[in-house]
């Protein structure tokens, strides 16, 4: 039975949650660090790397949260979305050269290390990122696997992450990390957190100085505010049919549009300077 949409207005008209460490729930929005600029030059590219929460469609659902991302900014930004459903980080990266078979580390092996094109493409001297722009990466769902070739190690994650921020900002691009948004799961009357990688991803922003966005707390603290929970596990109905598709995993366009936003607060709530771009 197809999902009932009048919930989804509902949703719309619900508030955003104001959420972003280390700031406190009641603490005011924070303003741009500075007004965004608008001359032609000025333009930048948001590219972003990640799995299918974050990926554009292929059918009604799931629709990845980076597929709403763009609207939330002005015209001097392009969301570049090269987020692919199923790929853990080392996937993403090196697409058909993860063996089946894992090294003496517990380690999937990469042969030969040769990256994907969609990484390539953004490595690209003319056409790929440049000064100025930003790199969003989020993965740490698919990675928990425990069989390769999706399987990566936590060790094996930061190695990843710091090879992805060492591109970018040897390419005058500022990455930003994010870690993997939380599946819906209910503790009682409590939605609670689902994902891994956590550390990992904190860990491997300080060590690049890079900024990190803690969506995997910003998504459960939002299905708290929605009141998701209790639920019975049935994922088709009210609040929660609107938001999530037929799981608990992947999002309608109304929930992508929802996580989205957290996403843009975050920006603003930290101080980010993309967010002075967002309309």
């Amino acid at each position: 039975m197809r999902k009932r949409f009048l919930t989804v207005a509902a949703l719309a008209a619900l508030p955003l949650l104001t959420v972003a460490a280390p700031a406190s729930a009641g603490a005011p929005e924070c303003a741009p660090a500075a007004s965004a600029p608008t001359n032609a030059a000025a333009a930048v590219k948001v590219w972003l790397a990640g799995d299918s929460t974050m990926a554009d469609p292929k059918s009604s659902c799931p629709v990845g949260w980076g597929n709403q991302f763009g609207a939330l900014f002005n015209d001097d930004v392009t969301v570049v979305n090269s987020a692919v459903a199923g790929r853990s980080i080392q996937t993403w990266l090196y697409e058909s050269n993860v063996q089946s078979t894992k090294d003496s580390a517990g380690e999937c092996v990469v042969s030969p290390k040769t990256f994907h094109q969609r990484w390539q493409n953004m490595l690209n001297p003319t056409t790929g990122m440049k000064t100025g722009d930003y790199l969003v990466i989020q993965f740490g769902i698919n990675d928990g696997s425990p069989d390769c070739p999706r399987h990566v190690g936590g060790a094996r994650y930061k190695e990843l992450l710091a090879l992805m921020t060492k591109a970018a900002k040897d390419r005058g691009v500022t990455p930003i990390l994010l870690t993997p948004v939380s599946a819906i799961k209910c503790s009682g009357s409590t939605a609670v957190g689902t994902r891994g990688f956590l550390t990992e991803t904190f860990d491997a922003a300080k060590a690049a100085g890079v900024p990190v966005i803690d969506l995997h707390k910003l998504s459960y603290t939002l299905y708290n505010t929605l009141k998701f929970c209790p639920n019975d596990g049935d994922f088709t109905k009210g609040p929660v049919g609107a938001f999530f598709c037929n799981d608990h995993t992947h999002f309608e366009a109304a929930g992508a549009r929802q996580i989205a936003g957290v996403v843009a607060r975050a920006l603003r709530d930290q101080r980010i300077p993309l967010s002075n771009y967002l309309r």
